[in-house]
C-alpha cells in the first residue's frame, strides 16, 4: 500500500505565485470573525452549546470573493476560511470560561465582577495561547501525520473551496 505521506501533492504548487494574505482576505476574514463569533457567542450563552462557522466561512467567502469581487484565488478563500473560523472559536473558548468568572463574583462579595477591559485580556490571552501551544503541536499532528489522521472539518472545508474552483 501507498503511504499517504509520500503522496501527498498540494494543489497549488510550491512554484506558483498565488495571492493569499492581501487586504480583502484580511478585511472579509475579519467581519466574518465578528459576525461568526457574536453569533456564536449569543448561541452559546443561550444555548450552552456553539457551532464551527468553519464550512459557512468557506461558503460565504467563495461568493464574496469570486462572485462579487470577481477574483479567483483559492488561497484568499483559505485564508478569509481560517480567521472567519479561529474568530468564532475565540468567542467560544470566552463564553465557556467567563460565566464563570460572573458566577465566582457574585457567590463572594469580595471578589468583582470582570470588568470589560479584563474580559478583553482574557480573550487576547486565550487567543494568543492558542497560538502558541499550535506551533509546536502542527508539526506533530498536521505535518507528520498528513493522510494519517482524518480531519473532518478540515477535509469538508476543503472539498467545498475546491468545488468552488
Amino acid at each position: 500500500m501507498e503511504d499517504p505521506k509520500k503522496s501527498f501533492e498540494p494543489y497549488i504548487p510550491a512554484d506558483k505565485v498565488v495571492p493569499e494574505f492581501t487586504a480583502t482576505s484580511i478585511i472579509l476574514g475579519i467581519i466574518l470573525s465578528v459576525v461568526f463569533g457574536a453569533a456564536n457567542a449569543y448561541l452559546g450563552l443561550r444555548v450552552g452549546m456553539t457551532v464551527s462557522a468553519s464550512i459557512p466561512a468557506a461558503v460565504i467567502s467563495m461568493g464574496i470573493i469570486r462572485v462579487i469581487l470577481k477574483k479567483n484565488s483559492i488561497l484568499e478563500n483559505n485564508m478569509v476560511q481560517t480567521i472567519g473560523s479561529a474568530g468564532e472559536s475565540l468567542a467560544a473558548g470566552a463564553i465557556f470560561t467567563l460565566p464563570a468568572l460572573f458566577m465566582w463574583a457574585a457567590e463572594d462579595s469580595t471578589v468583582a465582577s470582570p470588568s470589560f477591559v479584563m474580559i478583553t485580556l482574557v480573550a487576547i490571552c486565550g487567543g494568543i495561547l492558542g497560538v502558541l501551544f499550535m506551533i509546536p503541536l502542527r508539526t506533530a499532528l498536521i505535518v507528520e501525520e498528513h493522510g494519517v489522521l482524518p480531519f473532518p472539518e478540515g477535509m469538508a472545508c476543503s472539498e467545498v473551496l475546491l468545488a468552488g474552483e
